[in-house]
């Protein structure tokens, strides 16, 4: 690891700017800057997952894994043309979502976040990383990046959309399905 902090504050921010890690300078409002701010969120609310999971060792473990992924992801938008992110990283995504994905029912209906406090928080975490998806996309489309950060994002989603359902399910629950009857005035 590089130079560490002992200042926190270094003013050098103030003019709207901020360092990669390259040492080049970018405006706040990049679109670069907003990836790397996106993944970071995304953690943030993975780690609020980590902490609604009672005896969930199994998806805790994953979690945490997915956590490690997204700091590396963040770091790699940090620095141009940096590739941390590859197949390997996106064949694990897949063969984790299959294994929780096994004992579900198949979908019949759409299903609204929430049936316990993890689940809906593993929604929230879902709804962001889409967003995530989002940016990058309109990060490659303006600069440089790596596809496989562009699929690891959307095969989280679905393991995130898949976790949800098996938390939502766990201990006697129920997910929550939509009911088009419902939205009518």
């Amino acid at each position: 690891m590089g130079n560490r902090l002992s200042k926190i504050y270094t003013r050098t921010g103030d003019d709207g700017s901020t360092g990669l890690a390259d040492g080049n300078r970018i405006a706040k409002n990049a679109r670069r800057v907003e990836a790397m701010g996106t993944a970071d969120e995304l953690n943030c609310h993975i780690g609020v997952l980590v902490e609604h999971l009672n005896d969930e060792a199994e998806i805790a473990t994953a979690m945490g894994r997915i956590q490690h992924h997204l700091f590396d992801l963040g770091g790699e938008f940090a620095i141009p043309g940096s590739n941390v992110i590859n197949e390997q990283h996106i064949q694990w995504l897949e063969e984790t979502l299959d294994q929780f994905n096994a004992d579900l029912p198949p979908l019949k209906n759409f299903i609204l976040p929430g049936g316990t406090p993890a689940a809906a928080q593993c929604h929230l975490a879902r709804a962001v990383c889409r967003r995530a998806e989002r940016v990058v996309v309109a990060l490659g489309q303006e600069d440089s990046i790596n596809p496989d950060s562009r699929h690891y994002l959307n095969r989280l989603s679905d393991l995130l959309f898949v976790v949800a359902r098996v938390l939502a399910r766990r201990n006697g629950g129920e997910e929550v399905l939509w009911e088009q009857h419902r939205s009518t005035i």
